[in-house]
């Protein structure tokens, strides 16, 4: 399956499980610009268009909002702080680098990002925490495992890594850590 069909596979279990989560996500309406991003993400911003502005959708764990392109290149100009270097995908590194594009925010600084550095890990999905200022190592491959992995947490009530989906009786999806 493509990342279509693991993200397909999230919207409907948020439909029937969490569908105030499933409400404030917005479908994409408009043509996306050319990006020269991996394929995947541009088949995903095809169809997603993020959240309204002050709206959080915790859909990745442990309490990530996905964003839709608009915002994720805005995000990256914020957030870079470091030259381009020639480090590899996938590598650890202090400071947001440049090559990092944002998928992904927690509302406190912190965010999912898809590295574009070269290298055998190009497109790989980072961490990258605000307040230590550093990214340690991938947490996905790509988000089409990311988006895989997320689903079946879903669909069989089962950890991604340390994280736990619950959802809340105003029918939110959050994730509980262990």
């Amino acid at each position: 399956m493509g990342v279509i069909e693991h993200w397909d596979r999230i919207l409907a279990w948020l439909a029937e499980h969490a569908p105030a989560t499933r409400a404030v996500l917005r479908p994409r309406y408009d043509a996306l610009p050319e990006l020269r991003v991996p394929i995947e993400l541009q088949m995903w911003w095809s169809v997603y268009g993020g959240t309204e502005e002050g709206l959080y959708a915790e859909i990745l764990p442990p309490f990530y909002t996905p964003l839709g392109a608009d915002r994720a290149f805005v995000l990256r100009e914020t957030h870079t702080s470091k030259p381009v270097d020639a480090s590899e995908a996938g590598s650890a590194t202090a400071g947001f680098h440049p090559e990092w594009l944002p998928i992904a925010f927690d509302g406190t600084g912190d965010v999912l990002a898809v590295d574009l550095r070269p290298g055998v890990l190009r497109g790989c999905v980072v961490e990258w925490d605000q307040e230590r200022n550093e990214m340690i190592k991938p947490e996905w491959t790509s988000i089409v495992e990311m988006f895989d992995q997320v689903a079946t947490s879903l669909e069989t009530r089962s950890a991604v890594g340390h994280c736990y989906p619950m959802v809340n009786s105003a029918g939110e999806l959050g994730w509980r850590t262990s």
